[in-house]
């Protein structure tokens, strides 16, 4: 929002919510149904493609943001090194608003307009028309409008909206007031309106204007440097004819200069160009990847988690991880998505972040979390693994925490495999059970005497186990195979508070991976369920009370959180890529994979002292 809000700041169907799309059924169906109906030249080809050249703005902008993102989590050619938060991703959500209201204005154009209808597929005077308009009259306004916008009266009212963003994004172009819009739009539309009253106006002319002021508008705000050296030296004067990705950067970091819309032709005239745009240009041009201190592996989950991830769409990835039913509409995607991870799977970067002195990255595996219990898919995931802790090693990493990757102990054995395949890595890798074990130890309401612990066994069910029972809190199993697999792996003393009941009211369960819906059905009124696993049981009560999976609160002063972790709320880490980062903060020279466990205790104060709080459970905020 700008400083001092004027009128007009909110698009009118802001109240609508995610119904705003809404707006633009009755045309769209109007005009399919009338293309259907329609016999011969009755079909109005021009108005039925509307609604498809829509969508189609859509994808390239997401485009767009999948690619900015990826490149800026790299490093490659950043050209702002700061960070983004989720204020921005709020204040950015509406970045398809200018879709709306366009397609809106077509609608009505192509109806009350002379001459806006039935337009031809292509007209080459309608073209160089376009082309003409836009280098003249268009840019040269739009310098003059931006100007005038910079003026402190109009700067606080409306576009001090669009300067909150200093770091820019693909979709940071469009985010500005409704009255803005208006503005702009009138500008853009001398081409337009004046090619379809002089009759010249065709399909493509329109379709190709829009697309590459979108595209010009994604290229300036992506934050990454993408135009090489070589073309601007075999045609120099092309720096005065269109602008590059830092050469706009700096306009959002000393908000006097640059001004120019897409040519900087005027900026040079005027005397306004930024006195450091070349150097900017070389220096982001030869940037080269980040080298992390800290990475975080991980993989996919389901086939949906694409959307859900920091490359994906930016107001999920926002958000904790929930069924959202539009998604359906986009199963030709996810299908598509689907078939390439499987035949060309690999490991991608994900998401920056900056600790302290600490740079931190997370890699993702092209692998989903299904594909994990497939015998056959074993042999490629221990490759991937293999080849990211490869190239960590040649990068200078020094912690890779395994994340999700360690939910499988026969595929890896914890990441032991590879330790014991290259002895003397120096890049040390974490499982962080220990940290997890640490987490669900100290969520345990307190004055607790017994617990059900239910779930896969795994290398942090066992050591909770022991923990427990240790600790002198009885430690009830309703399986008696995961009985007899505890009472094993404990020592004499400890498995005398192991116990097997089918029935109990023991009001604290303590559950991993395999808890079924049967089992939380036998669960007492107001039991509190605790994960272990990296992934939530499945809320079958609403009696009852879920804690998140083992995860602790970030401190301030991790920058360039702007997604969500999976299903855990903002600026809240999984205990296993916590313990990656405590891990390196301590400068601890030891791996934790395999069988070794670092002391719960100490790892648990390690990572209080860095500033990581532990969550404050559903039993606690609901005053049981």
């Amino acid at each position: 929002m700008a400083s001092k809000p004027g009128i007009l700041t909110e698009w009118p169907w802001t109240c609508l919510g995610n119904f705003k799309y809404l707006v633009l059924a009755p045309w769209a169906i109007r005009e399919t149904y009338s293309f259907i109906v329609s016999n011969g030249s009755e079909k109005d080809l021009s108005h039925f493609l509307i609604f498809p050249f829509l969508l189609l703005r859509m994808l390239h902008n997401q485009i767009w943001i999948s690619l900015s993102r990826y490149n800026t989590a790299k490093g490659t050619n950043r050209i702002v090194d700061k960070t983004i938060e989720f204020e921005q991703v709020d204040r950015e959500r509406n970045w398809d608003d200018q879709i709306i209201f366009n397609g809106i204005l077509f609608y009505l154009g192509g109806k009350y307009i002379k001459g806006g209808d039935h337009l031809p597929l292509w007209r080459t005077d309608g073209v160089i028309l376009t082309a003409l308009l836009h280098a003249g009259p268009v840019e040269f306004l739009y310098y003059w409008l931006h100007r005038a916008l910079h003026h402190h009266f109009l700067y606080s009212r409306y576009h001090s909206h669009h300067h909150s963003s200093i770091v820019t994004e693909p979709i940071t172009s469009v985010i500005h007031p409704f009255a803005e819009h208006i503005a702009y739009f009138a500008l853009f539309a001398i081409p337009l309106i004046t090619s379809v009253l002089t009759g010249t106006a065709s399909i493509v002319s329109f379709a190709g204007y829009i697309i590459y002021i979108d595209f010009m508008n994604n290229m300036g705000h992506c934050n990454f440097e993408l135009i090489p050296k070589w073309i601007l030296s075999v045609f120099p004067p092309l720096k005065y004819l269109m602008y590059t990705p830092s050469f706009h950067s700096l306009h959002h970091t000393q908000f006097r200069t640059n001004y120019s819309l897409f040519m900087p032709f005027y900026d040079y005239i005027y005397g306004t160009t930024d006195k450091s745009t070349d150097s900017l240009y070389e220096s982001s041009l030869d940037r080269k990847d980040d080298a992390p201190d800290v990475v975080h592996l991980t993989h996919l989950t389901t086939p949906e988690s694409i959307y859900y991830m920091r490359l994906g769409f930016a107001s999920l990835a926002s958000n904790p991880q929930n069924s959202t039913w539009y998604l359906w509409l986009l199963w030709p995607v996810t299908l598509w998505s689907m078939m390439v991870t499987w035949i060309y799977g690999r490991t991608f970067t994900v998401e920056r972040n900056v600790f302290k002195h600490l740079k931190l990255q997370t890699w993702a595996i092209a692998k989903y979390n299904i594909q994990y219990y497939m015998q056959w898919q074993r042999e490629s995931i221990n490759s991937l693994v293999e080849d990211a802790i490869l190239e960590a090693e040649e990068k200078g990493v020094k912690v890779l925490s395994l994340g999700l990757l360690n939910h499988e102990e026969e595929l890896n054995g914890n990441g032991e495999l590879y330790v014991r395949r290259y002895p003397k890595l120096k890049v040390k890798l974490v499982d962080g059970s220990s940290l997890a074990v640490a987490v669900v130890l100290n969520s345990i309401p307190k004055g607790t005497t017994q617990v059900v612990l239910r779930g896969n066994l795994s290398k942090v069910a066992y050591s909770l186990a022991l923990a427990l029972c240790q600790g002198g809190i009885q430690v009830t199993t309703i399986r008696e195979d995961e009985y007899k697999r505890l009472r094993a792996r404990l020592s004499t003393e400890a498995a005398k508070k192991l116990v097997l009941s089918k029935i109990n009211a023991t009001k604290t369960w303590i559950v991993g991976d395999g808890l079924s819906e049967e089992e939380q059905l036998r669960a007492s009124k107001g039991t509190i369920f605790i994960p272990f696993s990296q992934f939530p049981p499945k809320k079958m009560r609403k009696d009852c009370f879920y804690n998140n999976i083992p995860a602790m609160m970030a401190p301030k002063h991790l920058q360039n959180v702007d997604s969500c972790e999976n299903w855990l709320p903002r600026r809240v880490m999984s205990a296993w890529r916590v313990a990656g980062i405590v891990h390196a903060l301590e400068g601890w020279n030891v791996h934790e994979c395999g069988d070794t466990s670092f002391d719960v205790d100490k790892i648990w104060q390690a990572s209080l002292k860095h500033g990581f709080l532990p969550l404050v459970s559903d039993v606690i905020e609901h005053g049981s």
